[in-house]
């Protein structure tokens, strides 16, 4: 019997069995049970069984959480019975499309990226300001500097993609960033400037750039799970340390440069062929279309199969297709979040789309504002790409056209001056203006959807010390010593949606767990990743180990208490080697979390990054 038998039947007794269930579904972490009689269940039943996270009562349903396998739970459960799938009816969680299932792990993976795209954008709006106002020259070795800064993070973006995607499809981080830097290594580079055709073990390699592409790499690290998988099954244990990451990086690097990277330059000079032959027919119509994919396109890199196009931009050959475009797409982002900047309730989220904003309006940098906030909340990218595709169609109309290649941005409007005179700089004025206004008159109607991870929090600054006594009901201390990381940093998308609750993550420094309130031991995973307690004034709390580390079966963690002791605050609970968990590839992130958040009032969170002993408060329970 596996471990989804077990615990499926264990759940499936412990409900009161198939006569007190009407119907079964499930989510993405949650087995979801519409029983006759919830009453009869009890919860603390259901949490020892194992595999078994929590438990959840809401929407008239009653939540199992188990999970990222909770598929195989599911399925496992409807062996033991017939009942009713009613998953449209009674799931809680939409059905994603297969577009917003991508736009969704392309905001997660690029999520930890924000910072160094936006640092690196103000650089780049810093060089341009500098010669601009006449404080630096054109030769200026400064600005030469700065300019690099800036675009070291977009440039090297594939090697951080495969490094945040590797946590997120199980892949060795190291040999994801390895495949992203064969797409880049100088070498290949100018193999691609020679133009001569290249050919690895006799297969053609496609001639393209992959700076700042974000799709390739994002594809072969989901690939190399797999092939991760099949390696490790396939090579004697005696030769894994030496064979199996040099076959992965060999077939990884073959896939990437034979297969995956060239789709994109394939489907963009399809593109390219498409646009131009719409354009010579109606011209509002290919830069309608260009203007409102524009994002998508950057995104794939498909945009460098117009290259020929726009690189050679001038006087005598002006670009009348993708740079008009990306004046509409560039200014749109940019409005689009500045929109989100007044409008968000989270002071985080207004720093960061006003900086991203500015970025994309001033100097036509736009990857902070789409993979930080409007890819990220969905409908200001709709706004955007709505707007693009408005404007791009009065672009095509009045036949507006760029003479030089500069990325469009406000700063860039005077690539559109036509030395010979007319009206083509007014026009793409109008356009800028009209693009601005509307995009942000969209955004504004149609909404962010913050969602719970812009919940209105309470201010750090008034809650940087919580030993204040506002809680007349608990105080939660740090079980561990290290460093504190709010949820959203956690590697796990259970925790990082706080679908089991309010509360934060440490970095122990020390293997040493405590307990963090008075409390009674209420479930002991047997692998000893995680432990939950339980107050006398009903607050849970779970404590889980690192990230996965279920996968150790209970090796370098050391139990020193048992289900039903009553622990004191401060009592040393579990042992853990810290250096072997991290020695066999885990993360040390452990999170702690209140699993009856619902039921409080209100938790105020330390949400500060700061070193903490088990003597130091964590969170207040109200």
């Amino acid at each position: 019997m596996t471990k989804y038998q077990e615990t499926a039947k264990a759940i499936f007794a412990a409900v009161g069995g198939e006569k007190n269930i009407q119907h079964v579904t499930h989510c993405v972490t949650r087995l979801r049970l519409v029983l006759d009689n919830d009453e009869i269940v009890n919860d603390q039943v259901i949490k020892t069984i194992p595999n078994v996270i929590g438990v959840m009562r809401k929407n008239d349903q009653y939540q199992i959480i188990l999970g990222n396998d909770v598929n195989n739970y599911y399925n496992a459960f409807l062996t033991l019975g017939h009942f009713e799938n009613t998953t449209r009816e009674f799931s809680s969680q939409k059905k994603s499309s297969i577009l917003e299932k991508l736009i969704e792990t392309i905001a997660g993976v690029i999520t930890p990226l924000i910072p160094a795209l936006l640092g690196g954008g103000m650089l780049k709006v810093i060089g341009i300001l500098l010669l601009m106002l006449g404080i630096a020259s054109s030769s200026s070795q400064t600005v030469a500097f700065i300019n690099f800064f800036g675009d070291a993070a977009y440039y090297f973006m594939p090697i951080m993609i495969a490094y945040s995607a590797a946590s997120r499809f199980k892949v060795t981080p190291v040999l994801a960033a390895t495949v992203g830097g064969i797409l880049l290594h100088p070498a290949f580079v100018t193999m691609v400037a020679e133009g001569k055709p290249l050919s690895l073990f006799g297969a053609p390699v496609t001639l393209a750039s992959y700076g700042s592409s974000v799709i390739p790499i994002l594809i072969m690290v989901f690939l190399m799970q797999y092939i991760e998988r099949w390696i490790n099954k396939i090579v004697p244990s005696i030769m894994k340390s030496f064979l199996q990451p040099t076959l992965i990086i060999l077939i990884s690097g073959f896939l990437a440069l034979v297969v995956v990277g060239p789709l994109g330059v394939i489907i963009g000079k399809g593109l390219s062929s498409a646009m131009l032959s719409i354009y010579h027919v109606a011209p509002w119509s290919a830069l309608a279309i260009l203007g409102a994919i524009m994002p998508l396109v950057v995104m794939t890199g498909m945009h460098w199969a117009f290259a020929p196009i726009f690189l050679a931009a001038s006087v005598a050959t002006p670009d009348v297709l993708i740079l008009p475009a990306m004046l509409a797409s560039n200014l749109a982002q940019g409005a689009a979040s500045f929109a989100v900047a007044v409008k968000a309730k989270q002071k985080q989220t207004r720093q960061v789309a006003f900086a991203a904003g500015l970025s994309a309006l001033l100097a036509g940098i736009t990857e902070p504002a789409l993979y930080g906030v409007t890819l990220k909340f969905k409908k200001p990218l709709y706004a955007a790409m709505i707007s693009g595709g408005l404007v791009g169609a009065y672009i095509g109309l009045v036949n507006i056209a760029s003479y030089t290649f500069v990325v469009p941005s406000i700063i860039g409007l005077p690539q559109y001056i036509n030395p010979q005179g007319g009206n083509n700089f007014s026009n793409a004025v109008i356009a800028a203006i009209a693009t601005i206004i509307l995009t942000f008159i969209i955004t504004w109607f149609l909404g962010i959807d913050e969602g719970e991870n812009e919940k209105s929090s309470i201010n750090a600054q008034e809650h940087t010390h919580i030993r204040s006594g506002l809680s007349k009901k608990e105080t939660l201390y740090s079980p561990m010593v290290g460093n504190v990381l709010p949820l959203s940093k956690v590697p796990d998308e259970t925790f990082s949606s706080k679908l089991l609750g309010e509360g934060l993550a440490i970095t122990p420094s020390v293997g040493e767990v405590y307990a963090p309130f008075d409390s009674e031991i209420i479930s002991l995973f047997p692998t000893k990743h995680a432990i939950a307690l339980k107050d006398d004034k009903g607050v849970e709390v779970l404590i889980h180990i690192g990230i996965d580390t279920v996968e150790l079966n209970g090796e370098g963690f050391e139990q020193l208490v048992k289900v039903g002791d009553f622990v004191k605050r401060g009592q040393l609970l579990l042992r853990m080697d810290i250096d072997f968990i991290s020695s066999k590839g885990y993360s040390l992130i452990s999170p702690v979390v209140v699993t009856n958040s619902i039921d409080q009032l209100e938790i105020i969170v330390k949400d500060e990054e700061t070193m903490v002993t088990n003597e130091d408060d964590l969170l207040v329970i109200l």
